[in-house]
């Protein structure tokens, strides 16, 4: 992408200013190097975002951003109440998708004299790949209980602790949902999906803490060099793509019906306060707490593995964060707070220390950030900061960002040849799809330490951890 487009802020933030029918800048957060790497379609989507009606402060880009659906992945952009809209393009098709950071107790070497067995196990037990089902089978009425109630649901049918809610964004459970609003095709979809990884870019992955940045906030997290923990990375599976695909052809009749001139049809979206644009939020609300069970449920499933496999470890929450949200957020607008709803695509929810929505346990030092890499290289642990709030409405990276496309990638690499040069490295990957491993080719991303680098460098999150992978379970 050509640096010429953008005005310099700063050495980390390029803007865009307003112009055409924009109401807003645009701001991206990165350096000269991720900007060059960058598709030019990123600025243009995120200028087209910032001609949405009733648009607040910015439309902004993460350090990872790619071109997505209608909105760029790695883009944040918050809307007032009565005047703004809401878009399911802004939140994407995988609705809540996120990561969840698991302690296990253990150290690496514990963990490396059982690593073929412990991956065998674990992709034995976990259901991954395109289409992939568990065990679990909901009617009609759990169905909805599911959906109302989140990993809280979950945790009440035996999948897990309640101690674990407490770590999880929302406390497990998003309040506002309305199953009634979710299509039956969506939630026949989600039928037999319960408790499974999915394809693309998911993953369940067991990592060691290969170094740690800020010795004073790891120890809040509680982790230390040489832990072993788990990722999972998942969201809402068939329900939360058809909620998106189901909304996404409603709202491009809608916008026209009220006025809005989209400058892109994937921008489709509705007024917040509309029946449309209120139905779209009961049933996201309904797809995030799909997502929460979910990986509530591959939790448990997680646990059984390491009880079976290495019988002193004992999984515990860090955290569960989600990447594709639209939340009702309170945030400081020219001194004074204003209720906005925050949609964030591809980007993490970063909020800084003392902030009234985080645990106790965690407020003093901010919300842990979780970052996923690829299967070769690291993921991170991040904390938010209290300047992130006016940076980006408390919003950081998601992960490495995908550097060229999935066909791109199935044309420079094999399966095959992905998992031996992994192995030859240490690094275990099972996958059902020698396919999906060569579409999520390390290579195929952009490198994920610069993007951290930059989130750093720019205010909206600060290092805590670096993980690197020594099993990964990949759809």
């Amino acid at each position: 992408m050509e640096i010429s487009r953008f005005t310099r802020r700063g050495e980390y933030r390029w803007e865009i200013e307003p112009h055409g029918g924009m109401h807003v800048p645009a701001i991206l957060y990165a350096d000269e190097g991720l900007i060059g790497d960058m598709d030019d379609k990123v600025a243009e989507q995120a200028c087209n975002v910032a001609m949405l009606p009733g648009i607040v402060q910015a439309s902004y880009a993460m350090p990872d951003a790619h071109w997505g659906y209608g909105f760029p992945i790695g883009g944040v952009a918050a809307f007032d109440p009565e005047e703004g809209v809401v878009s399911a393009g802004g939140v994407g098709f995988d609705i809540s998708c996120g990561v969840r950071a698991l302690h296990t107790g253990l150290q690496k070497a514990q963990v490396e004299a059982v690593k073929e067995r412990l991956a065998e196990a674990l992709f034995g037990r976990i259901p991954c790949g395109v289409g992939s089902t568990g065990k679990i089978r909901l009617d009609a009425e759990e169905m909805d209980a599911m959906l109302k109630g989140g990993a809280r649901w979950a945790v009440d049918r035996g999948y897990g602790d309640p101690a674990d809610l407490e770590r999880t964004e929302e406390r497990g459970c998003m309040e506002g949902a309305l199953p009634d609003e979710v299509s039956d095709h969506a939630k026949h979809r989600q039928q037999k999906e319960m408790g499974t990884l999915g394809s693309g870019n998911h993953y369940l992955e067991v990592q060691h803490v290969a170094r740690v940045f800020d010795a004073d906030t790891a120890a809040a997290f509680g982790v230390a060099e040489g832990d072993v923990m788990v990722s999972i990375h998942c969201g809402s599976r068939g329900l939360g793509h058809q909620i998106g695909t189901d909304y996404l052809r409603t709202m491009v009749i809608a916008a026209g019906e009220y006025g809005i001139r989209l400058p892109d049809r994937e921008l489709a979206c509705a007024p917040i306060q509309s029946p449309i644009g209120q139905s779209y939020l009961g049933a996201m609300r309904a797809g995030i707490n799909c997502a929460l069970a979910n990986r509530q449920i591959i939790t448990h499933l997680t646990r059984q593995v390491f009880a079976d496999v290495l019988p002193p470890a004992e999984l515990t929450m860090l955290y569960d964060v989600s990447h594709n949200t639209c939340k009702v957020e309170s945030h400081t607008i020219n001194d004074a707070p204003r209720t906005l709803y925050v949609h964030r695509k591809g980007a993490t929810r970063a909020f800084g220390p003392g902030h009234p929505e985080l645990p106790e346990s965690l407020r003093a030092v901010g919300q842990p950030v979780l970052i996923g890499g690829t299967m070769g290289t690291a993921s991170y642990i991040l904390a938010g900061t209290r300047e992130g709030e006016a940076l980006s409405f408390s919003s950081s990276c998601h992960g490495a960002g995908r550097a060229m496309s999935r066909h791109q990638a199935t044309r420079r690499w094999r399966g095959r040849q992905v998992a031996d040069e992994l192995a030859a490295r240490g690094i275990l990957v099972r996958s059902p799809s020698p396919r999906g491993l060569a579409e999520e080719a390390p290579g195929a991303y952009k490198d994920v330490t610069a993007v951290v680098e930059a989130a750093d460098r720019a205010g909206l999150s600060r290092p805590v951890a670096r993980l690197e992978p020594m099993v990964c379970i990949k759809g």
